[in-house]
């Protein structure tokens, strides 16, 4: 199989660099820049008339190789693209959807080869020399037809996953109405009222932070959306002393992130607990009177519209970014009774079961993806 360098098969052409004051909230033609490469969120617009290789139109393949990196084949019609984008010109001798994978699988490599500080670049010069396999077109056609199978099958399975999540939100909504506007007539009450115990995590603890732990650092990022994740958590050897038992957590505790990020929750799994792990300081571990509340519903009016208005208001009104004890306890919380919340948890447990399913297959296909990306491009 020939190897070719990136100039053989296509050419690769900057968009316009622009002055802020082109730069338009409407007007005759969007302009693609690289915070919008992959989003269809917050365009600009001009109404400037400028050469034809300075647009693209569905179809063609870019690549953005400033900030953020990798390719995309157009398909949002006539726009301008800015200078940090490249639109790829390509000869008859390679299939774009082929090459569109190549760049995909060297995005990564091109961003830690990449030069500059704050804004990461990698050249024209570098990019045009970057060698790649050409098989012949019937082989090329193959290919990308392989990877296009799986990645749609993966698109599908996420936005299976999605689905799963909206519907659980969908439920809530149906059990108990619209949070914020309580139309059912639920009692509401301060969270304060139901919490046995409440700490936060723990500062300082890089000491502890090893490889080979054999307990777990949450941090905020391992608390999203009801959950916790484990197969990204920091292990630890945590030190035998007051403070580790103060932040250490048990099954069923709630955890909310109160800083950054404000209103972040998730519910403490027995896997979790058994295995051993403790906060730190910008989480906050919450003991609830399960009696009475269940703290998965409570994670889940907390990240209900309801919830997340109260944190944007107590982020909003508080002298420095945060949320303290005083601002958790004086939380409102709609409290159904503990049936209607156990039928609503119930529920969830089932979408789980469905979701435990798909992530099984999505990872399968995405191993497989990846295996093959390796095999044909690596």
């Amino acid at each position: 199989m020939q190897k070719v360098k990136l100039k053989e098969v296509c050419t690769l052409i900057n968009g316009r660099a622009y002055k802020q004051e082109e730069l338009l909230d409407s007007g005759k033609y969007p302009v693609l820049r690289v915070g919008n490469f992959f989003s269809d969120k917050d365009y600009y617009y001009s109404d400037l008339e400028l050469e034809e290789d300075k647009y693209c139109d569905s179809g063609d393949l870019l690549f953005a190789w400033s900030a953020s990196f990798g390719p995309k084949i157009w398909n949002g019609g006539k726009v301008i693209y800015h200078y940090h984008i490249w639109k790829m010109v390509l000869e008859d001798t390679i299939n774009k959807e082929y090459l569109y994978y190549y760049l995909f699988y060297l995005s990564e490599r091109i961003k830690a080869e990449g030069h500059g500080g704050i804004m990461i670049h990698t050249t024209k010069a570098e990019m045009e020399e970057r060698e790649l396999s050409l098989p012949d077109m019937s082989k090329q056609c193959e290919i990308a037809k392989v990877l296009n199978q799986l990645s749609s099958i993966i698109e599908k399975r996420q936005t299976e996953i999605k689905e799963l999540d909206n519907l659980i939100k969908a439920r809530f909504v149906e059990l108990f109405g619209d949070p914020i506007n309580n139309p059912k007539g639920y009692p509401v009450h301060h969270l304060s009222e139901y919490i046995t115990s409440l700490t936060s995590g723990s500062r300082g603890w890089a000491q502890y932070c090893v490889d080979d732990g054999e307990e777990w650092f949450i941090t905020i990022k391992n608390v999203k959306d009801c959950h916790i994740t484990t197969d990204n958590m920091q292990s630890v050897n945590a030190p035998d002393n007051a403070e580790a038992k103060r932040t250490k957590v048990q099954e069923g505790d709630l955890l909310i992130s109160i800083t950054a990020d404000l209103g972040r929750t998730g519910v403490v799994t027995k896997e979790i607990a058994e295995h051993g792990a403790y906060i730190n300081q910008h989480l906050s571990c919450i003991r609830l009177n399960r009696d009475v509340v269940n703290p998965l519903y409570v994670a889940h009016y907390m990240e209900s519209p309801a919830g997340k208005e109260q944190f944007t208001a107590k982020n909003q009104s508080a002298v420095k970014a945060g949320l303290n004890f005083n601002s958790i306890n004086s939380l409102k919380l709609m409290v159904p009774t503990l049936d209607e919340q156990n039928g609503f948890i119930a529920f969830i447990e089932q979408v789980d079961k469905s979701k435990v399913v798909i992530q099984k297959s999505l990872n399968e296909t995405q191993r497989l993806f990846d295996s093959l990306m390796q095999e044909y491009f690596g």
